[in-house]
């Protein structure tokens, strides 16, 4: 049922690639094993990200298992789907249970993709990484696979304003690194150091390679300050990241509130015959 699903999802979203002439460049793909557990650990620039880093899985014939904010999970349809695609649904006030979550899917041979960064960077620079990805990887000592996606934000922009930059061939650049493998004893901040490294290593070549420059200053805004672009600087970008997120999780606990209160209405309605 899970690879059903899946199978139908990314049919449904190449289909959405080709409707707008996406044109999709995966490099290093190889460097995702066969078979048998790994942690795919990316950048994160919109939301449209996971169906991108996804593909990675898709060259290399696996399916990845995402982790996703408790949010995702929430509407009828959307939810339903990611449950049924086995995702793995991160509560942040409870995130060592998304982590136990993973370590059984990565022991049972699955590929797990996280985005470090917790949230979309609205900077387009990287954020500080969290240790949970290095933490599964070192744990269950399988390989832990830096990927960097580029271009994707000109798709999906969720920063100030709202605004959405999607043009008809617009170019997404994904870009895969030899995976790391931590020593059993390894620290896992100390590997989420050395991977940060290594996918800003990867963002850079995925930058230098991308295929279009903007159009002119109205249009610099989807490059970073470093490379001349008019995104917020890296302090104002994590300003509008944490915003985001607390924001974020209080709608997630009020539809949280709102889906409880309508169980315990459902529960006290009296019983037919």
């Amino acid at each position: 049922m899970a690879e059903r699903t899946y199978r139908f999802v990314i049919r449904l979203a190449r289909a959405g690639f080709a409707a707008f002439g996406l044109r999709i460049d995966v490099r290093g793909a190889e460097h995702l094993p066969r078979s048998g557990g790994a942690v795919l650990a990316s950048n994160h620039v919109s939301s449209p990200d996971f169906l991108f880093v996804g593909l990675v899985g898709r060259e290399r014939g696996r399916y990845v298992r995402f982790l996703s904010k408790h949010g995702v999970f929430l509407p009828p349809v959307v939810g339903d789907a990611m449950r049924a695609m086995r995702h793995i649904e991160v509560d942040r006030a409870h995130g060592e249970v998304a982590l136990r979550h993973a370590v059984a899917a990565v022991r049972a041979g699955e590929v797990v993709g996280v985005f470090p960064e917790a949230t979309i960077s609205h900077s387009w620079e990287l954020r500080p990484f969290r240790p949970g990805a290095a933490a599964v990887a070192t744990w269950c000592q399988v390989p832990l696979v830096p990927v960097a996606v580029w271009g994707s934000q000109r798709i999906g922009r969720s920063g100030r304003g709202g605004r959405f930059g999607l043009r008809r061939g617009t170019p997404v650049t994904i870009v895969v690194g030899e995976p790391l493998r931590p020593a059993p004893d390894a620290d896992p901040y100390a590997v989420t150091e050395q991977l940060r490294a290594g996918v800003a290593a990867l963002l850079g070549q995925a930058m230098d390679a991308y295929p279009e420059q903007p159009r002119d200053d109205a249009d610099r805004w989807w490059l970073p300050r470093s490379r001349g672009g008019t995104a917020p600087t890296v302090e104002e970008g994590l300003r509008i990241d944490e915003e985001g997120m607390q924001k974020a999780d209080l709608a997630a606990e009020r539809r949280a509130q709102r889906a409880r209160r309508r169980s315990r209405a459902t529960a006290r309605q009296p019983r037919r015959g």
